[in-house]
């Protein structure tokens, strides 16, 4: 089966498409992928919501290198808040 495995930065991005076979996990997808040993990764996702590493994976899925945020959304959020009733 194949999986896309997914890292991303700020403005750009990396995509490796992977052959793992059936019953394989999101730690073989990544170790295809060459992915496995990032340290400024904190976690992984399948489509958006947060898989483990021993998450078995199905035809197709997108497995997604997750890193620490850069902002605190609530903060930002409430910042442009502020922004926006100042003008």
């Amino acid at each position: 089966m194949r999986v896309a495995v997914i890292r991303a930065w700020p403005g750009r991005f990396e995509s490796v498409e992977v052959e793992v076979p059936n019953g394989a996990t999101v730690s073989d997808a990544l170790k295809a992928a060459a992915m496995d040993g990032d340290p400024a990764c904190t976690g992984v996702a399948i489509y958006g919501e947060r898989a483990d590493p021993d998450t078995a994976l199905r035809d197709g899925d997108r497995v997604e290198l997750l890193r620490p945020l850069q902002a605190d959304p609530k903060d930002a959020r409430r910042r442009r808040a502020q922004d926006r009733a100042r003008r």
